[in-house]
């Protein structure tokens, strides 16, 4: 059995092995990890069960194109994928960590839509705001707003004062205290031939990292998330303009330059 019990990424502390030592111990990890696999496929599958719900209440959404309802978002497909983006009306911008998540939607866009799904963006900010911070972003996807529309409700990502005021936000399917009136989500739909639009999941929290890949490089990285001992786990993240510089240098002078810097601050 491998010790799970988190270790120092340093050759100093961390055990280092021979060869054949490496290769009996990653075939033990693979063994865990295939069958992790076969659970998450077999999850898949139950998620893909679910019944529908169909959706007899009309949205309406303002776009770049004008004013558009939920099921012309689906842009002539049967499947639609929705990040809800915690950004709300007067915020100066966007959430940092849904902007994390949303780093992630223009290289998948082309390859889901070879699948017949749509992914696109709905934040309760107007529009301007919207195409402002996404211009200052770069990004390219279609990101909607849902202003006066009661959608962002209706699907638990946005609640009212009172809720967070008496710590009765009805969240991730439970009722939490929660510190703000907006939260991150992803829901999906299905329309059919004839227009009619099916809610057929949504998911909330943690289950939101699906679009995170860049977290399961992380995961694999010798470090992994490194988030030990933040105030909350995605504290180091930043939007992806407002990182500092990173260090060019390698080795044991990036190293004294780091430590240099940590005593000058």
């Amino acid at each position: 059995m491998i010790d799970a019990t988190p270790l120092d990424a340093s050759p100093a502390t961390h055990p280092v092995v021979s060869r054949s030592r490496w290769l009996a111990e990653r075939q033990a990890l693979l063994a865990r990890e295939k069958a992790l696999t076969r659970e998450r496929d077999a999850l898949a599958r139950v998620r893909r069960a679910l019944p529908w719900v169909h959706l007899d209440k009309t949205y309406v959404f303002d776009t770049t194109e004008g004013r558009r309802t939920l099921d012309e978002l689906f842009d002539g497909r049967h499947q639609l994928l929705v990040q809800h983006f915690m950004f709300a009306p007067g915020w100066a911008q966007g959430c940092k960590s849904c902007s994390f998540m949303a780093d992630h939607i223009d290289g998948a866009r082309v390859h889901l839509a070879q699948r017949d799904v749509t992914l696109l963006v709905v934040s309760r900010a107007p529009l301007e705001d919207i195409e402002r911070f996404r211009e200052r972003m770069g990004w390219g996807f279609q990101w909607v707003s849902s202003y006066d529309s009661d959608f962002n409700h209706d699907f638990g990502v946005t609640f009212t004062r009172d809720q967070v005021a008496r710590c009765a936000v009805p969240y991730n399917y439970t009722t939490q205290a929660f510190p703000l009136e907006e939260a991150p989500g992803i829901s999906a739909f299905y329309r059919d031939d004839a227009g009619t639009v099916f809610h057929t999941y949504s998911t909330y929290g943690r289950g939101v990292e699906l679009m995170m890949g860049a977290y399961d490089l992380l995961d694999i990285a010798p470090r992994g998330r490194d988030e030990e001992g933040m105030a909350y786990g995605m504290e180091w993240l930043r939007h992806h303009d407002s990182y500092d510089p990173a260090p060019e240098a390698t080795g044991a002078s990036a190293a004294s330059g780091c430590c240099v810097a940590a005593r000058q601050a």
